[in-house]
């Protein structure tokens, strides 16, 4: 702190270091001068009857901070011992030919920039936990901040052919363009339209539009076929818009993809449009120019029937050629929407994997092929290591016995499994073997004729008229249902509706013979028939 100089008339005016209120290197009477002790000579402070340009300790010159990197200029030598600071008399000024501790250069640190000292820059950026870039070429601190903002867009405007125009540039291909000297008197505006009035170019307001290569919005042209803010037809002579560089969230319906809209060009792709040549024969026609925010979503019958809308561009759902339960042949499939086009990704075949389908609270669907684990279900004795689904897809089952009248569970896989039931050396016999059983029912001859009545294990047998006391429709369902549960076993028809065989060559007779050739065609037409092919919007 320096304070004015105090002075008493009548009397002789030292140079105190340091006066009794503080202040340093202070022209005053003497017996306003400190006769503290200086912690850093060890001695009194010192007064001579001076002024203070005229003595060695008070002379104003650089200090500079070696931990900070910071130069203070015109600072006595006594206030920088005072700072821990390092003093030199070279220049007050701090002149970097004299004092090279305080060469500046451009700092970068992020997408800031400061004109600083190196150990500055490093001391800043160790704050920030950034890796240090100092840069020399800078000559002076605008410069230094033009380093970080050249990238952003404005109106580049200069004189060409005695006439003044305007480019929509950075303003580092601004300066180049006039290094080139491709114009004169060029001058950079940040955030400005060519179409701007203030800029007095030749460049004005259009009804044109086009589409800007990786960007998904329809964008106004200038007359010098600059691009200009998004299209927006509300704002065809507003001039303000004509003015200054909007932002897409400062834009027409920034919350939508604005698919297929007639004055809004906001599109995005995130959001289902993007912008394309208008197609009158799918597009709204826009009110002005002729680009569009095409719609990317699809067309789907069987999606539009069960969802009642059609699928949006990115929805993925779940499709299967299941007739309802898992029956051999049936395979899971993801159905995605993208750009228009629906494509079918089958999941792993004979159900080792499965399509799971969930959705976000606006109904947006997604879908993933997921393993099926079913493999340690069997081998599962609890209901609670049956159930766990964090570790298994199971599903904890009666299987229709009784023991200490209770009845017997199991765990068995949720979706059945498919396996290549037909292959010798394939493991779908010792697996349906699993679930065999044998249960042998005793009866004795009715009264009736012809009739029998069950005595023993009558839980095995069905009630048919004949056989008497029968009691197993509900065993028997659940000892089919276990069966089943375990992948291709027991009674079954396939995804197709055929009924299966104890030989793979009566699967089909015409004539009795096997008719292979119309066997696979019902076997294709039914695989169409589930991977159905879709057209675009």
């Amino acid at each position: 702190m320096v304070l004015p100089n105090i002075k008493a008339v009548g009397e002789v005016s030292f140079c105190c270091e340091k006066t009794s209120d503080g202040a340093w290197c202070q022209n005053a009477p003497e017996i306003q001068c400190s006769e503290e002790i200086n912690p850093a000579t060890g001695e009194e402070f010192r007064a001579v009857p001076t002024s203070c340009e005229a003595t060695g300790y008070c002379k104003l010159g650089c200090c500079y901070d070696s931990q900070e990197g910071t130069c203070m200029e015109n600072t006595p030598e006594s206030v920088c011992n005072k700072e821990g600071g390092i003093y030199s008399r070279e220049s007050a000024s701090c002149d970097p030919n004299l004092v090279p501790q305080c060469s500046l250069g451009c700092c970068i640190i992020g997408d800031q920039a400061a004109f600083v000292t190196q150990v500055r820059c490093k001391r800043i950026s160790a704050l920030y936990g950034l890796e240090t870039i100092f840069k020399t070429d800078a000559l002076n601190e605008l410069q230094c901040l033009a380093s970080v903002t050249s990238n952003e867009k404005g109106a580049c405007v200069f004189e060409k052919d005695f006439e003044k125009t305007c480019q929509l540039l950075t303003q580092k291909e601004c300066e180049k363009l006039g290094q080139d000297s491709q114009g004169t008197n060029v001058e950079f505006h940040q955030g400005y339209l060519c179409s701007a009035e203030e800029l007095g170019t030749n460049c004005g307001q259009t009804q044109k539009t086009t589409c800007v290569e990786n960007k998904d919005e329809v964008y106004f042209l200038d007359s010098c076929g600059n691009i200009a803010n998004i299209y927006d037809s509300s704002k065809i002579k507003d001039k303000p818009y004509w003015t200054k560089i909007m932002s897409k969230e400062e834009s027409c319906g920034a919350d939508s993809g604005n698919a297929n809209s007639k004055s809004c060009g906001n599109c995005d792709y995130y959001l289902g449009s993007t912008c394309k040549n208008y197609d009158r024969k799918i597009d709204n026609k826009p009110d002005f120019g002729d680009k569009i925010c095409r719609d990317l979503g699809c067309n789907d019958a069987d999606f539009l029937a069960e969802y009642e809308r059609q699928p949006l561009h990115g929805e993925a759902w779940c499709a299967s050629n299941s007739n309802g339960i898992d029956t051999p042949g049936t395979e899971y499939f993801r159905f995605v929407c993208y750009n228009n086009d629906i494509t079918i990704e089958p999941c792993d075949a004979y159900r080792q994997s499965l399509c799971v389908q969930s959705e976000s609270n606006g109904g947006f669907k997604t879908a993933a092929c997921v393993k099926n684990r079913w493999e340690d279900c069997i081998v599962q004795d609890n209901e609670k290591d049956c159930n766990n689904t964090d570790k298994r897809g199971c599903v904890w089952i009666a299987n229709g016995d009784i023991k200490d009248n209770k009845p017997q569970y199991v765990c068995a896989p949720l979706i059945a499994p498919g396996f290549e039931f037909w292959n010798p050396e394939g493991t779908s016999q010792d697996t349906c073997s699993l679930a065999s059983t044998e249960c042998i029912a005793k009866f004795e001859k009715g009264l009736l004729e012809g009739t029998w009545e069950c005595k023993e294990n009558c839980q095995c047998c069905v009630d048919d008229g004949i056989h008497k006391g029968c009691k197993g429709g509900d065993w028997l369902n659940m000892k089919e249902n276990f069966c089943q549960s375990l992948g291709d076993c027991g009674i079954k028809v396939n995804y197709i509706g055929e009924k299966g065989y104890a030989k793979i060559e009566e699967v089909l007779k015409c004539n009795g013979e096997t008719c292979w050739g119309e066997y696979f065609s019902k076997v294709i037409k039914n695989i169409k028939a589930a991977t159905r092919s879709t057209t675009g919007r």
